[in-house]
């Protein structure tokens, strides 16, 4: 089922608000795809390795004789550094190999190249497994991609606040020129890292330490001018690409949030994580992260089951499905309008003459 933004809302709330013994149905069939194959995840992640490093080698090699070249392989080089991360992602939600010291080493090794501390990010990204469209509980490991205000909270700030929530939000900011900002900057420091997570404290600094170690290796082969060249655009479009993926799968058009007291992981599984379907080379490049509604009911299910997975429970529960073209379109989305129960964009709320505070 294709939702088509601002028609009606899509029939699934409907029905899927009334299917409380269908829904445990579907958790305990998702359940019986949370186990990893290891000869699979092993061939998954040396593939991907050995494909993305040809290709960067691909781009050095064609440095000297095309630069355009070389911005043009970035793009495939980008989608296998997107496939790493999604290869990191399950294994630090233990899905990836049966083996938590697998699961723990493969993803370290991931994020010396995806340049996300990796038992950092980890714990970050559990936080957002427990309170995702959750308004009562936005403050815990939220950030401006998988959360929002509402438009009351929006319209009783400053003017200056406002400014500023607009601005973060805009989207060329928030999906063009944070993202690497945020990847290449704000990773290679514990910025908002409790004090007392010293493991996670301990994997920025050991990524940022082999990430100076690769590019001065790097630079006395090829020269810092030719690393930096190659590398920080494969960085910026990888970025890019995945915050677009993380941005959509909690802020769509149709999406729901609740108050804690109506909140609860299976609905919010159905009701708030969207099915974004990509054409089948895209989807091998995303790691199958599309399948998001899938991936909340079980973080456990390898990114290479999602689509069984989904298969198996589809004639179950419809979920809401988004395409390439509704997936930019959400992008505008940035305020729950409670009265509405909607997600809406900044057009047409209208702003206090003299807001509070202002």
């Amino acid at each position: 089922m294709t939702f088509i933004p601002g028609l009606q809302k899509p029939s699934y709330l409907a029905s899927n608000r009334d299917a409380g013994a269908t829904r445990r149905d579907v958790r305990a069939i998702v359940g019986t795809f949370a186990v990893p194959n290891n000869f699979v995840s092993a061939w998954q992640f040396a593939s991907s390795m050995v494909l993305f490093l040809i290709a960067c080698a691909t781009m050095h090699w064609t440095y000297s004789r095309s630069y355009i070249l070389t911005l043009c392989l970035s793009m495939p080089t980008a989608g296998l550094l997107v496939r790493l991360f999604i290869i990191q992602h399950d294994c630090g939600h233990g899905a990836f190999f049966r083996s938590a010291r697998a699961n723990d080493l493969v993803g370290r090794l991931c994020s010396l190249f995806t340049w996300t501390p990796y038992a950092n990010w980890r714990r970050q990204h559990a936080q957002h497994h427990g309170v995702w469209n959750n308004l009562d509980r936005r403050e815990s490991g939220a950030d401006i991609y998988s959360s929002c205000l509402t438009v009351r909270e929006y319209l009783a700030l400053s003017r200056r606040r406002r400014f500023m929530y607009r601005l973060q939000r805009h989207p060329l900011v928030a999906n063009v020129l944070l993202p690497p900002f945020i990847f290449i900057v704000l990773y290679r420091v514990p910025f908002d890292t409790p004090s007392t997570w010293t493991n996670e404290w301990r994997s920025v600094w050991i990524t940022d330490v082999a990430i100076v170690l690769t590019f001065a290796a790097g630079s006395l082969l090829l020269g810092l001018a030719q690393m930096l060249l190659v590398q920080i655009p494969v960085m910026i479009l990888a970025s890019i690409i995945g915050v677009w993926l993380f941005s959509i799968q909690h802020r769509y058009e149709g999406v729901l949030w609740r108050r804690q007291s109506e909140w609860n992981s299976t609905a919010a599984s159905l009701d708030s994580a969207s099915f974004l379907r990509l054409p089948r080379i895209l989807q091998w490049f995303t790691g199958n992260i599309g399948f998001h509604h899938i991936h909340h009911l079980n973080p456990r299910v390898p990114n290479y089951r999602l689509k069984e997975s989904h298969d198996a429970v589809s004639v179950l529960v419809s979920v809401p499905t988004l395409n390439l073209t509704s997936g930019i379109q959400a992008l505008r989305l940035a305020l729950w309008h409670e009265e509405r129960d909607c997600l809406v964009g900044f057009k047409g709320v209208l702003v206090p003459r003299v807001p509070p505070g202002g």
